[in-house]
């Protein structure tokens, strides 16, 4: 081999190798290994981080400081338990009357609450402060059972006991946007059939086929929601700036809820995971792929719900609600007039 050979060999292999040390190291040109998923975004409100996944539920949860005034409120179901709240039939379909036997706590009514016994169990229709011996204060309400009015076995027909919350955004949309009683009957009628189709087995119960809240207690149903719950519960632990969470079901942005301090929100937190996971039983068996939910999309579904048409409604002259409604879903926020309008639960609804 001569000098000139020699060198031409030595340059084209000076060459080969500089190209393979620069795919190595310059980053337009080398097989980087895919970013890992943002954890964190700020709003302007809030902060969001996640996600955490179990199956096809996707949570984020909210951060941020608790505001200047933030109760306390008991929750209906814990005051209910201890029966300081007692929730009349008035022979009225689509009205109840609610009352605080209390001396000193004041309670707060989340919309989706459902309540079982009466003429025929019952969905709340409206966030409500009950205060301290408040004597008997309509609310609104509507049917999830369609056919009975009458008492069922040995429930009380005068009262209600509190069960689950409205496991469906669909069912939220109808009591609480659309405000029909035929499109929560239809949304009743769904979640019936979605569930039966998920745990392979006919929910309704055959002592009132239409109720949904005796649908919701079959055993499968529960069973399969426990799995989520236990996986998923121990995600707000240690962390005391959580006020909220929204989620997404097969990686579609449904709903969130946020409260205006994390011991509220402590407080709600096992009954609104529970009715998220039984709404992500009812559709886990959807066949639809889609890409998975970014924390930048929720922020965005955050941001956009915030800003719609406005208008309010005067629940009681103590309660007042907040509506704006948006390409991106509805928003609501309830307020406190008794503390200068401060408000006490904002809720997300996509459409």
């Amino acid at each position: 081999m001569n000098k000139r050979t020699f060198a031409v060999l030595a340059a084209a292999l000076t060459f080969i190798v500089g190209v393979a040390i620069a795919k190595l190291t310059l980053p337009g040109l080398r097989n980087t290994p895919a970013s890992p998923k943002k954890t964190e975004i700020q709003l302007s409100n809030y902060r969001l981080s996640g996600p955490y996944e179990y199956e096809n539920l996707t949570i984020f949860l909210v951060h941020g400081p608790d505001q200047s005034f933030s109760g306390p409120f008991t929750p209906l179901q814990e005051a209910m338990e201890r029966q300081i709240v007692i929730v009349h039939e008035t022979g009225e379909v689509n009205e109840l009357a609610i009352e605080n036997v209390s001396k000193s706590e004041e309670v707060f009514v989340q919309a989706g609450d459902i309540v079982k016994g009466g003429r025929q169990d019952r969905v709340l229709a409206v966030d409500l402060i009950v205060p301290a011996n408040s004597g008997r204060i309509p609310i609104d309400a509507f049917c999830v059972e369609h056919s009975r009015w009458s008492q069922r076995g040995t429930e009380t027909v005068n009262t209600f006991t509190l069960t689950e919350m409205a496991p469906s955004k669909s069912l939220k949309l109808a009591t609480r946007a659309e405000i029909s009683q035929a499109q929560v009957w239809k949304q009743v009628e769904k979640a019936q059939e979605d569930l039966s189709r998920s745990v392979n087995a006919d929910v309704r119960n055959s002592d009132s086929r239409s109720s949904l809240q005796l649908a919701l207690e079959n055993q499968k149903v529960q069973d399969s929601a426990a799995k989520y719950v236990t996986d998923l519960s121990p995600i707000i632990k240690d962390r005391g700036d959580v006020i909220g969470f929204v989620f997404a079901i097969n990686n579609k942005l449904n709903s969130a809820d946020v409260y205006p301090s994390n011991a509220i929100f402590t407080r709600f937190w096992p009954r609104l995971l529970k009715a998220a996971a039984i709404e992500a039983v009812s559709e886990r068996v959807s066949d639809e792929k889609r890409e998975p939910v970014s924390i930048a999309a929720a922020g965005d579904f955050f941001v956009g719900a915030e800003q719609g048409t406005e208008e309010f409604n005067e629940i009681t002259s103590r309660t007042h609600m907040l509506r704006r409604d948006s390409e991106k879903g509805v928003f609501f926020e309830t307020r406190d007039m008794d503390h200068g309008g401060a408000w006490i639960h904002r809720s997300y609804l996509m459409n």
